[in-house]
């Protein structure tokens, strides 16, 4: 029999000092399940990454590894942002375990979906994707423009699997051969498909965050969506030189039209219909401007070739000190 794969957890904190005491054994307990029936090494780990929390989340990272081996935590220098957040904890594990299953810490991602994730990779596959069956829990405004975002993304030519988003479970080789993706600006759910291997996905219902709130409201959801497109596909920059070519033609036509009417003597005054021209030509052209000035924006970042991330404390060291202070007394 194949020995047990390692898995890691990887659980991403930003000011979730309300909910964290709640899902915290809730992760515990299924690593034990899981472990208890075979499926991972009793040597599996729940890895909280702290996101530069404002409240108290690290500290209660910090109490819970020291009441059990199995809770483990890394901390970021600062806030960096959710998607950081998740590679920060992918980065740390993929040399120290077998497999990884990335979720939020909000409990809203059903935690009994790892078991057949965990199925699925020992029926050989290398990523597993958490699939959401149905947005049943979100509001009408949010579930359009969810699933609006993910047929846009596809549209534009970024392969994304269809109502996922950060909960899948990702092999130790395939998180190799990810790290030699160094770009800055990441959008993890349209990257990893881009690494191949064999994959899946598990389909499963989300519930209601189990305590304290949300930290993606409407702006940041629109950031992420904007941020995914402009870094996994430069079709928007193809759509802006036909939309070039479509003009000019346009215009064209329209100035020799205008010329012969001003031969035949048929010009009459046309204020209200040149301001609007001029408004729609210089609205389109500001758009453009913009969406071309996202992606040398993006080109500036990636060439600065900054860190993605800083991890400045890890439990494990913070628990070895406490040992030694503990061996002087």
């Amino acid at each position: 029999m194949a020995p047990r794969p390692i898995l890691w957890m990887v659980i991403p904190c930003y000011n979730e000092e309300q909910v964290l005491p709640i899902t915290a054994p809730l992760f515990l307990n299924k690593l034990n399940e899981l472990a208890q029936k075979g499926r991972i090494s009793e040597n599996s780990r729940v890895l909280f990454v702290n996101d530069g929390s404002k409240d108290k989340t690290w500290q209660i990272i910090c109490d819970l590894a020291k009441q059990d081996q199995h809770y483990i935590g890394i901390c970021q220098s600062r806030n960096r942002g959710h998607q950081n957040a998740v590679l920060a904890g992918l980065m740390e594990a993929r040399d120290k375990c077998d497999i990884t299953i990335s979720i939020d810490c909000d409990g809203q991602d059903d935690i009994n979906a790892m078991d057949q994730m965990v199925e699925e990779y020992w029926n050989g596959c290398e990523v597993v994707y958490g699939v959401r069956s149905k947005r049943d829990t979100d509001t009408w405004f949010k579930r359009t423009t969810a699933e609006g975002f993910y047929k846009l993304m596809n549209a534009l030519g970024a392969e994304v699997v269809f109502n996922h988003a950060d909960y899948r479970l990702v092999s130790s080789r395939v998180l190799q051969h990810f790290a030699d993706y160094e770009e800055v600006n990441i959008f993890l759910r349209g990257m990893f498909p881009l690494v191949g291997f064999q994959s899946t996905s598990v389909y499963y219902e989300r519930s209601e965050r189990l305590a304290g709130k949300s930290h993606y409201p409407l702006k940041k959801m629109l950031a992420l969506a904007f941020n995914g497109i402009t870094s996994l596909s430069v079709k928007p920059i193809n759509m802006i030189a036909g939309w070039g070519v479509i003009f000019s033609i346009v215009g064209i036509l329209i100035a020799i039209w205008a010329i012969i009417e001003a031969i035949l003597g048929n010009t009459v005054a046309g204020w209200a219909s040149i301001i609007c021209v001029i408004c729609l030509l210089g609205g389109i052209q500001l758009i453009s401007l913009g969406i071309i000035g996202q992606y040398i924006g993006k080109t500036y970042l990636e060439t600065k070739h900054r860190p993605r991330y800083i991890i400045s404390e890890r439990t494990w060291e913070e628990n070895q000190r406490h040992w030694i202070e503990e061996e002087k007394r």
